[in-house]
């Protein structure tokens, strides 16, 4: 015996079930992403400066030096993670220290007790502008 012949409502069902299946990896998959982008904040957040911090910093300075460079990126993160968004540091304005938040505060609470006094100098700048918005900040050591 034959089968039934589909009908337009049988194809419209079977459209709308792919559709929706679709719609649901999609939604699973952003779901998934902002999790990770949570648990990467909540890291920041709560990341403390390595005890071995001055070993790995003398390294990575003397081989700039050697180089013959005055400055070298000693930090990453989106500008999402300050206080501002990144705004005071986007307009180089002297206060943009004040901007920072989680593992960057205590990295320039670091550099201001330890390396500032030594004659190091800091500073900040956004490093790219994903559609037209503030990126990633860089922060710089420089002597």
């Amino acid at each position: 015996m034959a089968e039934k012949p589909l009908t337009p409502n049988d194809l419209k069902g079977i459209a709308e079930k792919v559709h929706m299946a679709k719609v649901q990896e999609q939604f699973d998959r952003v779901r998934k992403e902002q999790e990770e982008q949570r648990a990467i904040h909540e890291a920041f957040m709560s990341r403390d400066v390595h005890p071995q911090v001055m070993d790995r910093l003398n390294t990575a300075i003397k081989r700039a030096a050697e180089q013959g460079l005055h400055e070298v990126q000693v930090m990453t993160f989106p500008a999402s993670f300050c206080n501002d968004q990144g705004r005071r540091i986007n307009n180089a304005e002297h206060d943009w220290p004040n901007s920072l938040e989680g593992f960057a505060k205590k990295a320039h609470e670091f550099f201001e007790a330890e390396l500032k006094p030594l004659g190091f100098k800091t500073r900040a700048q956004v490093l790219n502008y994903p559609d037209g918005r503030l990126g990633d900040i860089g922060i710089f050591l420089a002597w």
